[in-house]
């Protein structure tokens, strides 16, 4: 394999707020007999309720557990736990690093397109988040961190769903998809999912997300009033349709090449003017003349991209991107992704 990424370790970043029930997911990666070996980065040991009993030997700050994986607490930097974990290569597949159930998970991601180092052994997989069907709706009024949280997510477990009505659930659900409509979405009760849902997503391989075009997103802004459909269909028709006013969601397509002397230069010119607005940036790209498919993704306004796998033959080239973010200016957005094009478009 050829692909520049492919060689570099996954890091899923975990997140979600307080008692959303982050902590049992973790238990189960450090204790399942699930076949893989991971690194496991949390913010503070004792806290997180990991079971002593699956520890097996303690080296500083790294715990090895019965089931292969090893956990470490970031109570410095995380670039330094990092390039520590490197040198043990070869002794886990995967990195998860927890972050702290009040934090922005950008920082964290970001450091996965800062540090030289880092940059060059691992990459980014998938940001998940895990959310409390019952206090979501309340947490995304009072806490903008929890909003973020879900923004920035790649996967989504709605956990303790157990514990709301059907409707309350819908509801949720809206709310959610308003923020965010391209995450993946499970409903959990104990985070009972299988581990490969959430770890080694491959998420910035980009195929899956752009090709779930979420069904609401077309859906016209008047409200619908035949009920006859209540059950959740597909992409959840029968949902109330939210918009969250202040987080929008953008995806635009080009069919065929863009020209990539006019599209990285506007690209980085939007991040640095957007940056801050822009919680999430990803695309999929067919350069003009260039036989690989171009793969970009940014947090706030900081951008990582490479060439990845060929175009297969026979498979459309075209190019697709998305901006996840706070008060974006979506005709603007888009004019200056379709100047990029090699062909005019439609």
């Amino acid at each position: 394999m050829t692909e520049s990424t492919s060689d570099k370790i996954p890091v899923t970043v975990l997140t979600g707020y307080l008692g959303a029930g982050k902590t049992t997911l973790l238990n189960r990666i450090l204790s399942e007999d699930h076949g893989h070996k991971f690194a496991v980065i949390v913010n503070e040991f004792g806290e997180i309720g990991i079971d002593n009993d699956l520890v097996v030997g303690a080296d500083e700050e790294v715990f090895e557990m019965n089931n292969g994986c090893i956990c470490c607490t970031v109570r410095g930097d995380l670039i330094r736990i990092m390039e520590g974990l490197m040198k043990r290569r070869g002794k886990f597949d995967a990195i998860i690093v927890e972050t702290t159930g009040l934090a922005d998970p950008a920082p964290v991601a970001q450091t996965f397109f800062v540090d030289q180092d880092v940059q060059e052994q691992a990459r980014l997989d998938a940001v998940v988040t895990v959310a409390d069907a019952k206090w979501l709706s309340d947490r995304l009024r009072d806490a903008p961190e929890a909003k973020n949280q879900i923004a920035f997510a790649d996967v989504i477990l709605l956990n303790k769903i157990d514990l709301v009505t059907p409707e309350e659930l819908r509801e949720v659900e809206a709310r959610i998809r308003a923020i965010n409509p391209y995450a993946v979405l499970h409903k959990t009760n104990r985070c009972e999912v299988p581990l490969s849902a959430v770890l080694g997503r491959n998420a910035f391989d980009l195929d899956r997300i752009l090709e779930v075009e979420p069904a609401f997103l077309e859906v016209d802004d008047h409200d619908h009033h035949d009920h006859s459909h209540g059950h959740d269909h597909d992409h959840g028709h029968g949902l109330k349709h939210y918009h969250d006013e202040e987080m929008q969601s953008v995806a635009f397509q080009i069919d065929g090449d863009v020209d990539p002397h006019r599209f990285m230069p506007w690209i980085n010119l939007i991040t640095q003017k957007e940056g801050p607005n822009i919680l999430r940036s990803k695309g999929i790209l067919s350069f003009k003349d260039e036989p690989k498919r171009f793969v970009f993704q940014g947090v706030h306004m900081i951008l990582d991209g490479d060439l990845q796998r060929d175009w297969k033959p026979g498979e459309k080239r075209q190019c697709k991107i998305v901006f996840i973010g706070r008060n974006l200016n979506e005709e603007s957005l888009r004019s200056g992704f379709m100047a990029c094009a090699v062909e005019p478009q439609h």
